[in-house]
């Protein structure tokens, strides 16, 4: 058995960006899937597809929906419903058929609601030049949000004024409850007015998110469980290692568990395979350390579909850095294989760490393969410029999750 042939998680080793959608991609249309699995983030990832002359920027979406793979948002996933009908119809141009009909949502989830998005983006604009590097998507917002019961005005809550008396944070299971949402999103009107004010009534949302209700499928119980249990699945990362809430470089971090332990816990004890996703040099948007920064390197490599975000700021580029791609390695505790991505870029350079000068890398493949087996590698952005190098049979020697 290869070690991409059973249940397998994609997570990024650095700080987003590394390739993670057109990983999925490749995995899905190279073998029957169940289901792609969102265990994390929200409306703010953006994972880029390009396939039979197809592109799409995959946010709450699974990358798989190319592939004909169905999506599955778990309960650790924030759910953003204005965006994921935007991004449906994006897909219906793009030509996949109804795509909110392959598309179910764990009732936990956490809702994503324009209080929550207008809070985040007042925080972020009051930064002025301090700004953490928020996509402005009200992520963070959400969960802080979901935090307080029992807190009081006045209160510090993760390092954050409590400006108002909160309520229960909203949740996609109160979509279909009226009168339940209706109580949740008055609180969270109340709660924001001092900070900020959305376009939207209540009575407006209350009204919308009824229609998002009956568009996607709700579930409960261990919907993941079901779905491991009756074929291959694969889980979707989003983000990276080193922006995680716990492993990540404070303030310029996500309110998110970007390692595997979420798909995990999904996964309760199921066989798996762990996939780090590295490119060959290393990025990021915004603010936050980069230690091997270069302009060369940012100059060398353009980006087709990054560029500036009004919230996240400005696309950087560097070196390959060793020592944090054995940090985030280590984060994981436990990541079986690699999948490199960026392979077709040239001129490359690793720093062992900080202080240590930029040598040159003239074969990366070699010198991932030193710290991990590479399963999957990506010559290009394209579906057909990713392949299995090597078939890893899960053995004698094999490190494959359980």
């Amino acid at each position: 058995m290869n070690l991409l042939d059973g249940h397998v998680v994609v997570v990024g080793l650095g700080f987003g960006d590394e390739g993670k959608g057109a990983v999925v991609d490749a995995l899905c249309a190279g073998r029957a899937t169940t289901a792609v699995i969102r265990f994390n983030g929200g409306a703010q990832a953006a994972h880029n597809v390009v396939a039979d002359g197809q592109h799409h920027t995959f946010s709450q979406f699974g990358s798989g929906t190319f592939a004909g793979v169905p999506t599955h948002l778990s309960r650790f996933v924030l759910v953003e419903p204005f965006a994921l009908a935007e991004e449906a119809r994006q897909l219906e141009d793009a030509g996949v058929r109804n795509p909110l009909s392959s598309l179910s949502v764990d009732g936990r989830a956490l809702l994503t609601t324009p209080f929550h998005i207008h809070a985040n983006r007042a925080r972020e604009n009051a930064r002025g030049d301090g700004r953490h590097g928020s996509c402005g998507k009200g992520i963070g917002e959400t969960v802080w949000y979901s935090l307080l019961p029992g807190a009081a005005p006045g209160d510090v809550v993760e390092s954050q004024e409590v400006i108002g008396t909160p309520g229960e944070a909203p949740t996609v299971a109160d979509c279909a409850r009226p009168a339940v949402l209706r109580r949740k999103l008055d609180a969270l009107a109340r709660f924001y007015a001092p900070l900020a004010t959305p376009p939207h009534s209540v009575d407006e949302l209350v009204a919308l998110y009824r229609d998002f209700a009956g568009a996607v499928r709700i579930t409960g119980g261990d919907e993941t469980g079901r779905l491991a249990d009756s074929g291959r699945v694969v889980f979707e990362g989003a983000q990276g290692v080193l922006l995680d809430q716990h492993h990540g470089f404070h303030p310029h971090t996500t309110w998110s568990t970007t390692t595997p332990h979420n798909a995990r816990a999904l996964l309760g004890g199921r066989p798996h395979t762990v996939l780090g996703v590295t490119r060959t040099y290393l990025t990021r948007h915004g603010a936050g350390p980069l230690p091997t920064e270069s302009a060369a390197v940012l100059a060398r490599f353009p980006e087709a579909h990054n560029g500036t975000g009004e919230y996240q700021g400005a696309w950087r580029a560097g070196h390959l850095d060793a020592a944090l791609l054995d940090y985030a390695i280590a984060a994981c505790e436990g990541v079986d294989a690699l999948a490199v991505t960026h392979l077709d870029a040239t001129g490359l350079r690793v720093s062992s760490g900080p202080g240590s000068p930029a040598v040159d890398l003239p074969d990366p493949l070699a010198w991932f393969g030193t710290r991990l087996p590479v399963a999957v590698t990506g010559y290009g952005p394209d579906r057909a410029d990713y392949r299995e190098p090597v078939a890893a049979a899960v053995g004698a020697g094999s490190t494959i999750s359980a």
